[in-house]
């Protein structure tokens, strides 16, 4: 089996070809080399698409077999509240598949909804560290555990991180940290917006705390370089789609969807915001959590967790090793932002191929565009529709604010 080390560098391996469009020592090279080795490791603790705008718009079924990118895995273990047949969730990065078989087992193994809510909601107490080592680490695959057991650059042992606030770790939790860090260095605190209750008073938190930071020279000189924003998962054809997304560049972006986060949906109701703005999950008794670990939901989510298999392969590759009309649903997240026109061609030549008659399949965008038209050959868009209304109300919904868009597509008619 592979070493944590040896983990890392093929997950290196299989985002280099995923990413890299440019020579080794241009100046978009170097950027894309860059984003590779900062995304070989973990990079998302908490998935940033939310679970009840994706189970709206794919309308699963029990007799669904869903194919997701999975990312830190909370989407895919809140879609079981549908109780479809089967799930694979598919990722290049090892970490996050050794995150998802770590919350596969945790559902299956804990040896209750409290444990399970201390490990995943809490993250941060010495008992997790008892309960992976007494209920988890005996039934890990041995890469997860390698992974886990593996230390840190700091040579502290990674599943130590649940007992330190894990949602502090990995490239996105330690951006957020220091988006943080630079808030107080200009004297603003973006925890406090969190203790406002009504629309008013989280519109007037934003404009007094977070506001004002976007005209700071540095944090402005911050957003015009691309690596600075690595830590959002933004790789550099993403990056030029969102500054170009807004008339003052990649800050308005940045303003416009800060925004949305802090003012268009309640703090009570949004568990993004509270990731964002303070670092975790509420600890409060009623605290908005993604679905999984919603206490009403976990019997529900343990009896069909052997529902969920994992798979580290590109979306693409596991497709052509799949029979014909075998996929009810996909899921893409925002990952064709990364990809060039021969590789979004190949992964949807494999998704028209494998989508069973009345399939469904979403996806995320950084920036407001279509994405696909002009670029996808029109001998397979052709079998697809974009249910326009339907998408533009669903990314008016979305509680993480992040995306520029939300598409909903679906299958047409029988192939030939």
């Amino acid at each position: 089996m592979a070493s944590p080390s040896g983990q890392i560098n093929a997950t290196r391996a299989q985002l280099a070809a995923a990413v890299h469009r440019n020579g080794t020592f241009s100046p978009e090279g170097l950027l894309e080399r860059l984003f590779t080795f900062l995304f070989s490791d973990l990079v998302y603790p908490q998935i940033w698409e939310d679970p009840i705008v994706d189970m709206d718009a794919l309308a699963i079924r029990k007799c669904d077999h869903i194919v997701a990118i999975a990312s830190g895995g909370c989407n895919i273990a809140s879609y079981l509240l549908a109780q479809p047949a089967k799930i694979t969730g598919v990722d290049l990065n090892a970490a996050h598949i050794a995150l998802n078989r770590l919350k596969i087992e945790a559902i299956r193994r804990l040896p209750n909804d409290k444990a399970l809510r201390r490990f995943f909601v809490n993250a941060s107490d010495s008992r997790n560290i008892e309960a992976y080592d007494l209920y988890l680490a005996p039934f890990l695959d041995p890469e997860s555990r390698r992974y886990w057991e593996g230390r840190d650059s700091l040579g502290r042992r990674r599943i130590g991180r649940f007992a330190r606030g894990f949602y502090r770790f990995g490239l996105l939790g330690t951006f957020i940290g220091l988006a943080h860090l630079v808030a107080r260095l200009h004297g603003h605190d973006l925890k406090k917006v969190l203790a406002a209750s009504t629309p008013e008073e989280q519109k007037r938190a934003y404009e007094k705390h977070i506001l004002p930071l976007f005209e700071k020279p540095a944090i402005r000189f911050l957003a015009g370089h691309p690596a600075s924003l690595y830590g959002l998962g933004i790789p550099p054809a993403q990056y030029r789609a969102l500054a170009g997304d807004h008339a003052d560049g990649m800050i308005g972006a940045l303003r416009e969807r800060v925004r949305t986060l802090a003012c268009d949906f309640p703090f009570k109701d949004n568990y993004f915001a509270w990731q964002a703005f303070g670092r975790a999950y509420s600890d409060t008794h009623d605290a908005p959590l993604p679905p999984y670990l919603q206490k009403e939901h976990y019997k529900s989510v343990r009896a069909t967790i052997d529902r969920v298999d994992l798979q580290h392969v590109s979306m693409t590759t596991f497709l052509e090793g799949s029979a014909a009309s075998s996929v009810d649903c996909f899921v893409l997240l925002d990952a064709q932002d990364w990809m060039n026109d021969i590789d979004l061609n190949a992964l949807w030549s494999q998704i028209t191929r494998t989508a069973r008659p009345g399939a469904r399949l979403i996806f995320r965008t950084a920036a407001n565009e279509r994405l696909l038209p002009g670029r996808l050959a029109d001998d397979v868009l052709s079998y697809w529709r974009r249910n326009d209304a339907r998408s533009d109300a669903l990314h008016r919904r979305d509680r993480s604010a992040i995306y520029g868009g939300f598409h909903l597509y679906e299958l047409q008619g029988a192939r030939a």
